[in-house]
Protein backbone atom coordinates (compact mmCIF):
# COMPACT_ATOMS: atom_id res chain seq x y z
CA UNK A 1 0.00 0.00 0.00
CA UNK A 2 1.03 4.07 -0.58
CA UNK A 3 1.59 6.17 1.92
CA UNK A 4 -1.81 7.67 0.62
CA UNK A 5 -3.76 4.55 0.78
CA UNK A 6 -2.89 4.06 4.02
CA UNK A 7 -3.81 7.36 4.91
CA UNK A 8 -6.85 6.94 3.81
CA UNK A 9 -7.37 4.09 6.04
CA UNK A 10 -7.63 6.57 8.86
CA UNK A 11 -9.70 8.35 7.95
CA UNK A 12 -12.94 8.65 10.85
CA UNK A 13 -10.41 8.41 13.70
CA UNK A 14 -10.76 11.18 16.28
CA UNK A 15 -9.00 11.55 19.07
CA UNK A 16 -10.51 10.25 22.50
CA UNK A 17 -13.18 11.90 24.19
CA UNK A 18 -12.28 13.62 26.85
CA UNK A 19 -9.13 12.55 29.06
CA UNK A 20 -9.00 9.34 27.14
CA UNK A 21 -6.48 9.02 24.47
CA UNK A 22 -7.00 7.17 21.25
CA UNK A 23 -4.58 4.17 21.21
CA UNK A 24 -4.38 4.63 17.26
CA UNK A 25 -3.00 7.92 17.34
CA UNK A 26 -0.60 7.25 20.33
CA UNK A 27 0.67 4.12 18.03
CA UNK A 28 1.47 7.45 15.34
CA UNK A 29 3.50 9.49 18.17
CA UNK A 30 5.37 5.84 18.91
CA UNK A 31 6.22 4.98 15.30
CA UNK A 32 8.02 8.52 14.24
CA UNK A 33 10.20 7.96 17.70
CA UNK A 34 7.98 9.89 20.00
CA UNK A 35 6.81 7.32 22.63
CA UNK A 36 6.87 9.85 25.23
CA UNK A 37 4.23 11.92 24.35
CA UNK A 38 1.08 11.09 26.97
CA UNK A 39 -2.15 12.35 25.47
CA UNK A 40 -3.52 12.73 21.94
CA UNK A 41 -3.68 16.20 22.26
CA UNK A 42 -0.13 16.90 21.14
CA UNK A 43 -0.29 18.30 17.55
CA UNK A 44 -0.19 15.32 15.51
CA UNK A 45 -0.34 16.04 12.00
CA UNK A 46 3.25 15.37 11.54
CA UNK A 47 3.08 12.24 13.53
CA UNK A 48 0.19 11.16 11.39
CA UNK A 49 1.84 11.60 7.76
CA UNK A 50 5.02 10.05 9.50
CA UNK A 51 3.26 7.02 10.38
CA UNK A 52 1.62 6.61 6.88
CA UNK A 53 5.53 7.33 5.52
CA UNK A 54 7.22 4.23 7.25
CA UNK A 55 4.08 2.16 7.29
CA UNK A 56 4.66 2.28 3.58
CA UNK A 57 8.27 1.64 4.38
CA UNK A 58 9.72 5.07 3.62
CA UNK A 59 11.53 6.91 6.26
CA UNK A 60 9.75 9.87 7.54
CA UNK A 61 11.27 13.33 9.04
CA UNK A 62 10.59 11.60 12.60
CA UNK A 63 9.67 15.25 13.60
CA UNK A 64 6.22 16.40 15.01
CA UNK A 65 6.46 19.47 13.10
CA UNK A 66 5.15 19.86 10.42
CA UNK A 67 7.61 22.39 8.63
CA UNK A 68 9.94 19.92 9.11
CA UNK A 69 8.33 18.36 5.83
CA UNK A 70 10.09 21.57 3.53
CA UNK A 71 12.84 19.96 3.51
CA UNK A 72 12.03 15.87 2.90
CA UNK A 73 11.79 14.22 -0.24
CA UNK A 74 12.50 16.41 -3.52
CA UNK A 75 10.26 19.78 -4.25
CA UNK A 76 7.39 19.83 -6.65
CA UNK A 77 5.51 22.50 -8.04
CA UNK A 78 2.29 23.34 -7.32
CA UNK A 79 1.08 22.99 -11.08
CA UNK A 80 2.56 19.40 -11.00
CA UNK A 81 0.99 18.30 -7.58
CA UNK A 82 0.03 14.81 -7.50
CA UNK A 83 -2.38 12.78 -5.58
CA UNK A 84 -0.44 11.24 -2.31
CA UNK A 85 2.13 14.32 -2.36
CA UNK A 86 2.63 16.04 0.60
CA UNK A 87 1.71 20.00 1.53
CA UNK A 88 2.51 21.81 3.79
CA UNK A 89 1.33 25.36 4.87
CA UNK A 90 1.59 27.79 7.89
CA UNK A 91 -0.86 27.60 11.00
CA UNK A 92 -0.42 29.11 14.24
CA UNK A 93 1.31 32.98 14.49
CA UNK A 94 4.68 31.50 15.17
CA UNK A 95 7.54 31.14 12.09
CA UNK A 96 7.76 27.26 13.10
CA UNK A 97 4.24 26.18 13.01
CA UNK A 98 2.17 24.36 10.27
CA UNK A 99 -0.16 22.01 9.04
CA UNK A 100 1.43 19.25 7.05
CA UNK A 101 -1.14 16.34 4.99
CA UNK A 102 -1.55 14.59 1.91
CA UNK A 103 -2.91 15.70 -1.30
CA UNK A 104 -5.69 14.77 -2.38
CA UNK A 105 -6.61 16.75 -5.20
CA UNK A 106 -6.19 20.55 -6.27
CA UNK A 107 -8.95 22.25 -7.76
CA UNK A 108 -8.82 25.89 -8.52
CA UNK A 109 -7.82 28.18 -6.18
CA UNK A 110 -8.57 24.93 -3.76
CA UNK A 111 -6.23 21.96 -2.57
CA UNK A 112 -7.98 19.15 -0.90
CA UNK A 113 -5.67 17.51 2.14
CA UNK A 114 -6.26 14.33 3.76
CA UNK A 115 -4.51 14.96 7.02
CA UNK A 116 -4.56 13.89 11.00
CA UNK A 117 -4.97 16.49 13.33
CA UNK A 118 -7.62 18.38 10.78
CA UNK A 119 -10.48 19.42 13.52
CA UNK A 120 -8.97 16.42 16.42
CA UNK A 121 -9.45 13.62 13.34
CA UNK A 122 -8.33 12.27 10.06
CA UNK A 123 -10.51 13.76 6.85
CA UNK A 124 -9.89 15.37 3.83
CA UNK A 125 -10.47 19.18 4.19
CA UNK A 126 -9.72 21.67 1.57
CA UNK A 127 -7.42 25.01 2.20
CA UNK A 128 -6.66 27.68 -0.31
CA UNK A 129 -3.57 26.96 -3.18
CA UNK A 130 -2.13 30.37 -2.42
CA UNK A 131 -1.39 29.34 1.55
CA UNK A 132 0.60 26.34 0.66
CA UNK A 133 4.87 26.81 1.47
CA UNK A 134 5.78 23.93 -0.61
CA UNK A 135 5.01 20.77 -2.23
CA UNK A 136 7.25 17.45 -1.15
CA UNK A 137 7.29 13.94 -3.41
CA UNK A 138 9.03 10.63 -1.69
CA UNK A 139 11.91 10.63 -4.13
CA UNK A 140 15.72 11.42 -4.03
CA UNK A 141 15.22 13.33 -7.41
CA UNK A 142 13.04 16.11 -8.14
CA UNK A 143 10.98 15.72 -11.23
CA UNK A 144 12.61 18.80 -13.44
CA UNK A 145 15.67 16.88 -12.99
CA UNK A 146 16.45 15.07 -16.35
CA UNK A 147 19.67 13.11 -14.58
CA UNK A 148 19.52 9.64 -14.48
CA UNK A 149 20.68 8.31 -10.89
CA UNK A 150 23.61 6.79 -12.34
CA UNK A 151 24.38 9.64 -14.14
CA UNK A 152 24.97 11.50 -10.96
CA UNK A 153 26.56 8.83 -9.02
CA UNK A 154 29.33 8.52 -12.14
CA UNK A 155 29.75 12.32 -12.11
CA UNK A 156 30.35 12.53 -7.95
CA UNK A 157 33.08 9.61 -8.47
CA UNK A 158 34.49 11.64 -11.24
CA UNK A 159 34.96 14.60 -9.29
CA UNK A 160 36.61 12.62 -6.23
CA UNK A 161 33.27 11.45 -4.25
CA UNK A 162 33.96 8.11 -3.95
CA UNK A 163 31.63 7.23 -0.98
CA UNK A 164 29.19 6.67 -3.83
CA UNK A 165 30.77 3.34 -4.27
CA UNK A 166 29.12 1.05 -6.78
CA UNK A 167 27.41 2.63 -9.67
CA UNK A 168 24.24 0.44 -9.46
CA UNK A 169 21.13 3.79 -9.96
CA UNK A 170 20.21 3.06 -6.18
CA UNK A 171 20.59 6.25 -3.92
CA UNK A 172 21.54 4.08 -0.82
CA UNK A 173 23.25 5.03 2.31
CA UNK A 174 26.85 5.63 0.30
CA UNK A 175 25.06 8.10 -2.22
CA UNK A 176 23.15 9.70 0.09
CA UNK A 177 26.62 10.48 1.79
CA UNK A 178 28.00 11.35 -1.70
CA UNK A 179 25.22 13.96 -2.12
CA UNK A 180 25.51 15.57 0.68
CA UNK A 181 29.16 16.15 0.96
CA UNK A 182 28.84 17.53 -2.35
CA UNK A 183 26.11 19.53 -1.22
CA UNK A 184 28.42 20.96 1.52
CA UNK A 185 31.50 21.69 -0.16
CA UNK A 186 29.33 23.47 -2.66
CA UNK A 187 27.28 25.49 0.09
CA UNK A 188 23.98 23.66 -0.94
CA UNK A 189 21.05 23.07 1.46
CA UNK A 190 22.03 19.59 3.59
CA UNK A 191 18.87 17.30 2.00
CA UNK A 192 19.60 14.07 0.24
CA UNK A 193 17.97 14.68 -2.65
CA UNK A 194 18.88 15.30 -6.36
CA UNK A 195 17.16 19.16 -7.49
CA UNK A 196 17.87 21.47 -10.37
CA UNK A 197 20.79 23.35 -7.86
CA UNK A 198 22.35 20.16 -7.06
CA UNK A 199 22.24 19.09 -11.18
CA UNK A 200 24.05 22.31 -12.34
CA UNK A 201 26.19 22.39 -9.79
CA UNK A 202 27.63 18.90 -10.54
CA UNK A 203 27.73 20.30 -14.28
CA UNK A 204 30.27 22.98 -13.26
CA UNK A 205 31.87 21.87 -10.52
CA UNK A 206 35.47 21.32 -10.46
CA UNK A 207 37.88 17.87 -8.59
CA UNK A 208 37.04 17.58 -4.82
CA UNK A 209 39.51 19.43 -2.98
CA UNK A 210 42.02 17.28 -0.80
CA UNK A 211 43.09 18.44 2.10
CA UNK A 212 47.22 19.11 2.43
CA UNK A 213 46.80 16.68 5.86
CA UNK A 214 45.14 13.84 3.51
CA UNK A 215 47.03 14.26 1.02
CA UNK A 216 50.58 13.39 2.20
CA UNK A 217 49.18 11.03 5.16
CA UNK A 218 48.69 7.99 5.53
CA UNK A 219 45.00 5.76 6.98
CA UNK A 220 44.93 4.76 10.52
CA UNK A 221 44.38 1.38 11.76
CA UNK A 222 44.52 0.38 8.88
CA UNK A 223 44.47 -3.84 8.60
CA UNK A 224 45.63 -3.44 4.52
CA UNK A 225 48.97 -1.28 5.88
CA UNK A 226 49.44 -3.46 9.19
CA UNK A 227 49.81 -6.90 7.13
CA UNK A 228 51.20 -5.32 4.15
CA UNK A 229 54.19 -4.36 6.99
CA UNK A 230 53.89 -7.83 8.30
CA UNK A 231 54.16 -9.43 5.29
CA UNK A 232 57.42 -7.15 4.64
CA UNK A 233 59.19 -8.36 7.62
CA UNK A 234 58.60 -12.01 7.62
CA UNK A 235 59.49 -11.95 4.14
CA UNK A 236 63.09 -10.11 4.88
CA UNK A 237 63.20 -12.82 7.32
CA UNK A 238 62.80 -15.35 5.43
CA UNK A 239 64.93 -14.28 2.57
CA UNK A 240 67.74 -13.68 4.78
CA UNK A 241 66.83 -17.33 6.28
CA UNK A 242 67.01 -18.89 2.77
CA UNK A 243 70.39 -17.60 2.38
CA UNK A 244 71.95 -17.64 5.46
CA UNK A 245 74.28 -21.00 6.39
CA UNK A 246 71.77 -22.04 9.40
CA UNK A 247 69.51 -23.61 6.93
CA UNK A 248 71.98 -25.32 4.88
CA UNK A 249 71.48 -28.25 7.27
CA UNK A 250 67.90 -28.46 7.11
CA UNK A 251 68.39 -28.62 3.23
CA UNK A 252 70.64 -31.51 3.59
CA UNK A 253 68.06 -33.60 5.72
CA UNK A 254 65.25 -32.56 3.01
CA UNK A 255 67.81 -33.84 0.23
CA UNK A 256 68.30 -37.15 2.41
CA UNK A 257 64.63 -37.58 2.93
CA UNK A 258 64.44 -38.83 -0.76
CA UNK A 259 60.65 -37.46 -1.36
CA UNK A 260 59.19 -36.92 -5.04
CA UNK A 261 61.03 -33.87 -5.61
CA UNK A 262 64.41 -35.54 -4.42
CA UNK A 263 64.12 -38.60 -6.08
CA UNK A 264 63.38 -36.64 -9.51
CA UNK A 265 66.65 -34.89 -9.50
CA UNK A 266 68.77 -37.30 -7.98
CA UNK A 267 67.61 -39.51 -11.33
CA UNK A 268 67.85 -36.37 -14.05
CA UNK A 269 71.54 -36.42 -12.08
CA UNK A 270 70.70 -32.69 -10.75
CA UNK A 271 71.36 -32.98 -7.18
CA UNK A 272 73.87 -30.89 -6.61
CA UNK A 273 72.44 -28.03 -8.88
CA UNK A 274 69.40 -28.74 -6.04
CA UNK A 275 71.13 -28.22 -2.97
CA UNK A 276 72.88 -25.12 -4.53
CA UNK A 277 69.79 -23.50 -6.15
CA UNK A 278 66.74 -24.22 -3.02
CA UNK A 279 67.94 -21.49 -0.88
CA UNK A 280 67.84 -18.57 -4.18
CA UNK A 281 64.86 -20.32 -5.16
CA UNK A 282 63.82 -19.45 -1.36
CA UNK A 283 64.58 -15.96 -1.13
CA UNK A 284 63.30 -15.18 -4.35
CA UNK A 285 60.03 -16.26 -3.25
CA UNK A 286 59.87 -14.30 -0.05
CA UNK A 287 61.46 -11.21 -1.99
CA UNK A 288 58.31 -11.58 -4.23
CA UNK A 289 56.24 -11.20 -1.26
CA UNK A 290 58.04 -8.62 0.04
CA UNK A 291 57.56 -6.75 -3.22
CA UNK A 292 53.94 -7.27 -3.27
CA UNK A 293 53.16 -6.23 0.44
CA UNK A 294 55.19 -3.08 -0.40
CA UNK A 295 53.15 -2.68 -3.57
CA UNK A 296 49.63 -3.00 -1.36
CA UNK A 297 50.66 -0.88 0.86
CA UNK A 298 51.27 1.94 -1.53
CA UNK A 299 48.14 1.44 -3.30
CA UNK A 300 45.94 1.61 0.00
CA UNK A 301 48.09 4.66 0.81
CA UNK A 302 47.47 5.96 -2.41
CA UNK A 303 43.65 5.82 -2.42
CA UNK A 304 43.77 7.30 0.95
CA UNK A 305 45.12 10.21 0.34
CA UNK A 306 43.25 10.41 -3.18
CA UNK A 307 40.09 10.33 -0.99
CA UNK A 308 39.08 7.21 -2.36
CA UNK A 309 39.01 5.19 1.62
CA UNK A 310 38.57 6.81 4.55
Amino acid sequence: MTPFDIARSYIGTTEGPGPENNPAIMEMYGSVGHDWVEHDSVAWCAAFVGHCLEKAGIRSTRKLTARSYLDWGAPVKTADAQQGDIGIIPRGRLSWQGHVFFIDRIEGAWVWGLGGNQGDAVNIKRYPVAKLLGVRRASHIAPEVTLSVEAVQRRLKTLGYHEVGIIDGIVGPRTRAAILAFRNDNSLPLVPIIDVVMAEALEDAGPRAITPARASGAPKDSRIVAASNAQVGLGVMGAAGSIGSQIAPALVEAEQARDMAGRAFSLLGLEDWLTIALPWIGAAVFLAVVVYALRSRAARIDDHRMGKTP
